[in-house]
């Protein structure tokens, strides 16, 4: 029988794994992170790591899952703190643009997941992707009400992580204050 107390312990130690996956993997991506630095990061040794994580597969699609989570609670505590429901979808809309661009700020979370459709054909870690996405959308449809709605949602999304991850807003130059709406 476990001691009293260790699921309580080995939930926080698996989310540490998981803020470190997230960092490491921010930086160097599915394929030049490795089990070790992750493990280091998250201040305990590779064995127990894969005692948490059957491998390096199963750990990174943990961390999609967990940026998920962060982002569904990100932009529904914005939506929830704009006042009492239902809100008009252009409201809900500032919201959670809001919303994510505060999240992204946090560059590790932007490259985690550009990272993250990057080793999309890695099995599990397509299918985490893929159900980190369709979340996404089935929150945004939620506050938007329709399909074109989403779609612009997304569209300007992506161009926000590109205008971020490249700092275009510190670039005077005619391309990039085009992409970057300055």
């Amino acid at each position: 029988m476990p001691a009293p107390g260790s699921r309580e312990k080995s939930d926080k130690r698996r989310q540490a794994v998981l803020e470190a996956a997230v960092s490491c993997f921010a930086r160097k991506g599915f394929y030049g992170t490795t089990t070790n630095e992750i493990a280091e990061r998250a201040g305990i040794s590779q064995p127990y790591l894969y005692r948490l994580f059957a491998n390096k597969q199963t750990l990174f699609a943990h961390a999609v899952f967990h940026v998920s989570e962060l982002m569904t609670t990100t932009i529904a505590a914005h939506i929830a703190e704009a006042g009492p429901a239902p809100q008009p979808p252009e409201s809900n809309l500032r919201t959670a643009r809001s919303a994510y661009g505060s999240l992204i700020q946090d560059r590790e979370v932007l490259r985690f997941l550009m990272h993250a459709n990057c080793a999309a054909d890695e099995p599990l870690v397509g299918d985490a992707v893929r159900w980190c996405y369709a979340k996404q959308v089935e929150l945004i449809s939620e506050l938007l009400g329709s399909d074109e709605a989403v779609r612009q949602w997304f569209g300007a999304g992506m161009l926000e992580n590109v205008t971020l991850a490249l700092g275009l807003t510190d670039i005077d130059e005619p391309w990039a204050r085009t992409l970057s709406g300055d």
